[in-house]
């Protein structure tokens, strides 16, 4: 079975601000732990990457208390050290990130109307479904209603009695339908 391959590496950061030629130093990370090589990084840079291993495979740091000044272009690289029974084996990786630094964003004009546009959008999809809701409300007691007379017409009689038992109720006798003088109550009878 073949064993684990022994390994170490060792990061180092430098950065170049807009304008400048050279790369300085600013940072390094070994397994002694972390040294910060330029005084403008100063309590500013900390290490992210991996930790408690001699084996590094993250090389990520943390900037903090950024500033304009800190825009550039900044480079890592990442030397490692494979130990093998009989020989070593080293390889440097390098990676480049540039950083803009620019002005806290606010809030655009943009952001604010389509917010405002969002709202009225709701209340008025709102007050459009209660529109609907009571017109077809309206529309089906409608024709519940036409059904209702339709099918009273067709089967027989339609009385109307008085909301008072005191009036008296008239009967026709030609249509089958009895009137009162008050007609506030429908009641729908067969013959």
């Amino acid at each position: 079975m073949r064993p684990e391959v022994e390994a170490s590496a060792t990061v180092d950061w430098y950065f170049k601000a807009k304008g400048e030629a050279d790369f300085a130093h600013i940072y390094n990370y070994d397994e002694e732990g972390q040294h910060v090589v330029d005084e403008r990084f100063e309590d500013r840079v900390d290490w992210s990457g991996s930790k408690q291993s001699q084996d590094i495979q993250d090389a990520s740091i943390y900037l903090f208390n950024v500033t304009f000044n800190d825009s550039g272009t900044y480079r890592c690289f990442f030397h490692r050290l494979l130990t093998y029974e009989f020989y070593e084996y080293q390889t440097v990786v390098s990676k480049v990130v540039h950083l803009t630094v620019v002005a806290k964003a606010t809030r655009g004009t943009a952001s604010i109307v389509s917010e405002v546009m969002m709202y009225v959008s709701i209340i008025g999809l709102q007050a459009w479904l209660y529109i609907e809701m009571v017109y077809c409300y309206r529309k089906i007691s409608a024709a519940g209603e036409e059904a209702l007379r339709e099918s009273a017409n067709s089967s027989g009689a339609i009385y109307r009695l008085a909301s008072s038992p005191t009036r008296p109720l008239v009967l026709h006798e030609d249509t089958r339908k009895m009137y009162s003088i008050s007609e506030s109550l429908l009641f729908l009878l067969k013959c």
